[in-house]
């Protein structure tokens, strides 16, 4: 009997460890790329060019990120979960993936 509530726990305790390394990945990836979007070196401003206003730039930044912010909100319900939402998530893993291996090697993103 102990033996099986000792593998209950241990399975309990790898699956939730597993899931905070996930959630802190995917939070990385969604930080990272919220700076890469809004930094002053960042794809906007290397899309746009020095040209375009800063509050023009700030506006895009902000609908990019209101965007990501609707597109997310389904990502905790398993069930109106989707294929696409999967990817999502486990693409921003991978972001936050590169963007720690980023900092970690250049010391900045």
């Amino acid at each position: 009997m102990t033996t099986l509530r000792l593998k209950q726990e241990l399975y309990s305790f790898v699956h939730t460890f597993l899931n905070c390394v996930l959630l802190s990945l995917v939070l990385g990836g969604i930080g990272g790329t919220i700076y890469k979007v809004i930094s002053p070196e960042g794809w906007v401003a290397n899309a746009f060019g020095r040209s375009l206003s800063a509050g023009a730039a700030a506006l895009g930044s902000i609908t990019l990120i209101a965007m990501l912010a609707w597109f997310s909100r389904s990502w905790g319900d398993r069930t109106h979960r989707t294929l696409l939402s999967d990817f999502m998530i486990f693409g921003f893993a991978a972001a936050g993936i590169l963007y720690l291996v980023q900092l970690w090697s250049k010391g900045t993103l």
